[in-house]
């Protein structure tokens, strides 16, 4: 078997910070803009990696989803508890000062974890965890 991971969703609640937290903070490219006011699918991913993607999509798009799970979500979104995603850096430290410069809230300084590796993570503007962790 050839499988690859080609795209990871995340949910956003406002399409242009989410774009900007991607595209201007932590540099991504943007591969894709569809729809428009709230209701927009944004995919970025990382320069030199095009066949690896981000879909910043919105989390009610789905006209199957009940006002009950509606209020589910916007709760879990405003929590940081609904999205999550796991990035890697070679240089930990100076991401994270251009993150920080950038705006976005810190969860964590760059730490060194019991279990081995040396992380940090911040917020998006949606809420999602986003986690840089130290590599090679």
């Amino acid at each position: 078997m050839d499988i690859t991971i080609h795209t990871s969703a995340l949910p956003h609640d406002d399409p242009e910070e989410s774009l900007a937290f991607y595209r201007d903070v932590l540099g991504f490219e943007v591969r894709s803009d569809v729809g428009q006011g709230k209701m927009r699918w944004i995919t970025v991913g990382p320069s030199g990696q095009p066949s690896t993607c981000i879909l910043l999509a919105p989390p009610f798009a789905d006209p199957g989803i009940t006002d009950e799970e509606r209020r589910v979500i916007t709760e879990m979104m405003a929590k940081g508890t609904y999205g999550w995603i796991l990035l890697a850096t070679t240089d930990l430290n100076g991401t994270f000062e251009k993150v920080v410069a950038g705006g976005a809230e810190v969860v964590q300084e760059p730490t060194d974890q019991p279990y081995g590796i040396r992380d940090c993570a911040f917020r998006d503007p949606a809420g999602n965890l986003v986690r840089i962790q130290e590599v090679g």
